[in-house]
């Protein structure tokens, strides 16, 4: 009885899925594409003359314009009512450049904190106080959780003192996501500066080289950096640090500032109107970061004077390919549904381009079925490609038959202790409840393999597998028509930690 339940269920995800026949199924232009313009568009993106792609400089414009302009040729239309005269392909994000740490210092009693060795400034001016101290627990206000870590205190005029992350977790992400918060809150409420107690389990040393550089954060103001109070990383783990902190009534803070500057990037965004004109309205959302790391101490990682730049092939000039070929083929036959395509920046610093566009979309999310998002760290499988999310996001049967049709596996959710669906920039999307799977070059695990290439100088396109590149590109886009031409949009799975998400989106 089990073995007819099962073969029932079968015929039925078969039966949803397009009658294409063998031979029209090979006359699609997905199947016609050429290696040679997959591995031109990889020399480009990925080539020396781009410096690394980094976000706001000027290899990271001339890659934007390089995609662009192929939209252009390929017969990839802009977004309707996007720019002026309805002309443009690009979607600007502003960003706040800050400079690297400086010099300061933090004493409290008789322990004095050095700037950028027991400490890092986030972000402000320059400042040289003697001030009051005042302990804020978490330092966050949560209405729904009847959380006011402000509740009877004074800070006005006064430095705060906060532990990071929330009294749930300390993971560096959740750190992240609420340090900006509590700075705000903070400065609402008045306060001069803060010092947040840095706490997650990992090496001060790490945090200092990740985040004493350079860095972006997107501009949240209207075209200009806003004013911030001084915000320092103090590291928490130090115990005397953080007792001197919690027992003194007053500190002295002297720093140096971190100087920023506006800087613009773009999300390069083509459209594909869909093919029927009832489904036409909805679309899928095809998505890849073009940017990369840059170049010698920008990247982060060991580099030489022969090679200082991190050409990012793989990560993620790869997936920029497979949009390109996208927009090839399906602009020569579209699907069903409409398709939207968004070559994106900023994702190498926080997942910040589609961060921007989901706050500020170009078509209604909720019109939005699925977003097939291409992203990866390398691969050591060609014979697969590997989906973070394939389970999960209601679309395993078409995914499964795009890459069998060019002869790949499929593999779901490699390295699974690395959390690697919230790591791409789909998570931005499945937040607002898309299901948003990331289709990924192939690999089972992180190894050696994987971590030899994976931001480092040597990823460059002369180590590139060419044929797997074509055929890698074949399947995600020929995955993306049939996704587009169901009947049935996908769904979350039930009981998914995005499934709410979907349902308030759309309306169900």
């Amino acid at each position: 009885m089990k073995k007819i339940i099962l073969y029932a269920l079968c015929l039925g995800s078969a039966a949803s899925l397009p009658a294409f026949s063998q031979k029209k199924t090979n006359s699609l232009p997905e199947f016609q594409i050429k290696k040679s313009d997959t591995e031109a568009h990889m020399r480009f993106l990925a080539a020396d003359e781009l410096l690394g792609r980094r976000t706001g400089e000027q290899g990271n414009l001339v890659a934007a314009r390089y995609i662009a302009e192929q939209f252009r040729k390929l017969g990839v239309v802009p977004v309707p009512g996007n720019g002026t005269n309805n002309a443009t392909y690009f979607q600007s994000v502003p960003f706040e450049k800050m400079g690297s740490n400086g010099s300061g210092e933090i004493i409290a009693d008789a322990e004095i904190m050095k700037s950028g060795e027991d400490w890092l400034l986030m972000n402000g001016e320059a400042m040289s106080v003697k001030a009051p101290i005042v302990y804020a627990s978490f330092g966050l206000e949560n209405a729904a959780k009847n959380q006011d870590d402000y509740k009877g205190l004074d800070v006005k005029g006064k430095i705060v003192l906060v532990e990071s992350g929330t009294a749930e977790t300390q993971t560096p992400r959740e750190i992240i996501n609420t340090s900006n918060e509590k700075r705000k809150i903070a400065m609402d409420k008045g306060a001069i500066a803060i010092i947040e107690l840095f706490n997650a389990p990992i090496p001060w040393n790490v945090v200092s080289k990740s985040f004493g550089g350079e860095k972006l954060a997107l501009v949240e103001t209207d075209g200009a950096a806003a004013k911030s109070i001084p915000h320092a990383w103090v590291n928490g783990k130090e115990a005397r640090y953080a007792r001197a902190l919690r027992a003194v009534k007053e500190v002295e803070f002297k720093t140096a500032g971190r100087k920023s500057q506006i800087v613009g990037s773009y999300n390069v965004v083509g459209y594909i109107p869909g093919s029927d004109p009832k489904l036409k309205q909805e679309y899928v959302l095809l998505s890849a970061h073009y940017d990369h790391v840059g170049v010698g101490k920008q990247g982060g990682q060991p580099f030489t004077a022969e090679d200082s730049i991190f050409n990012g092939a793989r990560d993620n000039a790869f997936g920029t390919v497979a949009l390109l070929t996208a927009a090839e083929a399906l602009s020569k036959n579209p699907p069903k549904r409409s398709v939207l395509i968004v070559a994106l920046t900023g994702e190498e610093v926080g997942l910040l381009g589609s961060k921007y566009y989901a706050a500020h979309p170009l078509l209604p999310l909720n019109k939005c079925i699925f977003n097939m998002n291409s992203d990866g760290a390398g691969y050591n499988d060609t014979t697969i490609v590997s989906v973070m999310g394939l389970e999960r996001t209601g679309a395993r049967a078409e995914i499964e038959m795009a890459c069998k049709a060019f002869g790949f596996g499929v593999f779901a959710d490699p390295s699974p202790e690395q959390g690697l669906f919230d790591r791409s920039d789909n998570v931005n999307f499945a937040k607002e409840g898309i299901p948003a799977p990331t289709f990924t070059p192939g690999f089972k695990e992180f190894n050696g393999d994987i971590m030899k290439n994976y931001h480092q100088v040597s990823d460059n396109p002369e180590t590139i597998d060419f044929n797997y590149l074509l055929k890698f590109s074949q399947a995600y886009t020929y995955a993306t028509r049939l996704i587009a031409d169901r009947k049935l949009a996908p769904q979350w799975s039930v009981g998914d930690k995005y499934e709410a998400a979907g349902k308030k989106l759309y309306g169900k």
